[in-house]
């Protein structure tokens, strides 16, 4: 969008067009390409009309909220099934907890973009036909391949409802960002409200307290449930209806955290190799090496994605091309791992579910440095970058459906 809006400044029609087809993403993309262009008499006048009151965000209109509400108390509802019929805590919310947030959020984004009955209809079938598959599964205790299914779903899930936010756009890399974008600035507002109920929470109890009444084990079964559950629709909702809410709270994050992250993992390796710890030997510590890579990594990709509202600097560049360097140090160690456990004792459904992720991180993440060298040298803007974190979205979503729905069944549920 911010690529289409700067390429016809000088066409109002075209503007008013796109800002008519879809005003929320038109709004957030200027707000964020203004920096850029504010010489620019069209883009001044759009400012102007986006600072004006009348128009500075759409309306929190009643229709709207009472979206959220039902979603939220849906989701609620479906949060307490095995309160409601028996069924095991560890059973519906290994395999069900993905469908408390994604199926609502992604009928939130259906609903205001006014996507057609076609688009609806695909999104359904696929939130319906996963949920049937993974509830259907078998109970097998000790299976590495229904653990990985239950966990590779949420990020299937998470890709229907990339779809569902981006619909028939989903092919443009635009799109792909702006819904990068929107997890960020979720990530955010989500850790506001729960920071902020958590407070609420801890008065509450302690008022009752003083009145020698104990509500906590009520408080934390319905109240927190409903909070938990809710605070996505909520956030999203605020997130959408007003972008300018958190659009310079995120690029500061991304901005304040990068060097932070890399003094960390220069500090972090440094200390592996002073520890004598090995990912080769210990099964638990190159777990938790790929969880720190998949953490730097969407920190890495969420600040890039954020550049072009940044205007990167020199020094900016070098800690994004700097990061990416030692991530890519970090994921070819846990590669060289797991290369070495498959060599010495064999394939399991684990460790090649581990394998197939870190050759996908490493090939993104190869693919996403090589740009960012040429985007230091050359000083030329972040398309080809921004290209680059878009391209392999898709590919995460075609790993998370297989790892989901073909390994149990190729492992037969080992």
């Amino acid at each position: 969008m911010q690529e289409k809006i700067r390429e016809n400044l000088s066409n109002p029609s075209v503007l008013e067009s796109l800002y008519r087809r879809d005003r929320n993403a038109f709004r957030k993309a200027f707000l964020l390409l203004y920096p850029d262009v504010r010489e620019d008499l069209v883009a001044q006048s759009w400012a102007a009309r986006f600072n004006d009151s009348t128009d500075a965000r759409v309306p929190y209109g009643i229709r709207d909220w009472a979206f959220v509400v039902v979603a939220a108390v849906l989701a609620f509802i479906l949060a307490k099934i095995p309160t409601f019929f028996s069924v095991s805590d560890d059973f519906y919310y290994s395999r069900n907890v993905g469908f408390l947030v994604f199926p609502f959020l992604s009928a939130y984004f259906l609903w205001k973009q006014s996507q057609p009955l076609k688009t609806v209809l695909r999104v359904l079938f696929l939130f319906v036909a996963s949920a049937v598959y993974i509830n259907l599964l078998p109970d097998v205790e000790k299976s590495d391949t229904l653990v990985l299914a239950c966990i590779h779903l949420l990020l299937f899930l998470w890709s229907i409802l990339a779809f569902s936010f981006m619909g028939r756009h989903w092919r443009r890399t635009d799109r792909r960002l702006d819904f990068l974008r929107y997890n960020g600035d979720l990530i955010v507002m989500v850790s506001l409200i729960l920071l902020s109920g958590g407070i609420l929470s801890g008065i509450t109890l302690g008022l009752f307290e003083l009145i020698d009444m104990s509500i906590e084990s009520f408080y934390i079964q319905w109240i927190v449930v409903l909070g938990l559950v809710a605070a996505p629709m909520v956030a999203t909702h605020l997130v959408q209806s007003n972008p300018t809410l958190v659009n310079r709270i995120s690029p500061m994050i991304a901005r304040i955290f990068t060097p932070l992250v890399l003094v960390m993992l220069i500090a972090y390796l440094l200390f592996v190799f002073i520890s004598g710890k090995s990912p080769y030997s210990d099964r638990d510590f190159l777990l938790v090496f790929n969880a720190l890579l998949v953490g730097v990594m969407a920190l890495l990709f969420f600040s890039v994605a954020e550049s072009s509202a940044l205007r990167m600097s020199r020094y900016r560049k070098f800690l994004v091309l700097s990061v990416s360097f030692l991530t890519l140090l970090i994921n070819g160690i846990a590669l060289s791992a797991i290369i070495f456990r498959i060599s010495e004792w064999g394939i399991t459904p684990n460790r090649l579910a581990v394998l197939g992720s870190n050759l996908l991180m490493f090939s993104h993440l190869l693919l996403v440095s090589m740009r960012m060298v040429a985007l230091f040298r050359h000083r030329n803007n972040t398309d080809t970058v921004e290209d680059g974190i878009a391209f392999f979205l898709p590919v995460y979503s075609a790993w998370a459906f297989v790892v989901t729905f073909l390994f149990p069944w190729i492992f037969h549920f080992a």
